[in-house]
C-alpha cells in the first residue's frame, strides 16, 4: 500500500481508484458514518492526507487480525 500512495493530498476519486470502490459515494458514506480515513475540506473540496489513509488501513488490518 505504501508504494501506491502519492506524496500529495488525495481526493475521493483517488480513494475510489486505490481501493477499487464502486463509487465516490462510498467515500462520502464513510465520512458520514465516521468509518473511513480522516479527511478535511479545502473550500468545498474534500482531501485526505496519505499518512491518515495509511494509518486507517493499518487499523483495519489490526482489527482483522484480532
Amino acid at each position: 500500500m505504501e508504494s501506491r500512495l502519492p506524496a500529495r493530498y488525495l481526493t475521493p476519486d483517488d480513494l475510489v481508484e486505490l481501493f477499487e470502490l464502486p463509487s465516490v459515494e462510498t467515500v462520502y458514506q464513510w465520512r458520514r458514518k465516521h468509518t473511513g480515513p480522516r479527511g478535511f475540506r479545502v473550500g468545498r473540496h474534500l482531501r485526505f492526507d496519505p499518512a491518515d489513509v495509511r494509518t486507517w488501513v493499518e487499523s483495519l488490518q489490526k482489527g482483522a487480525a484480532a
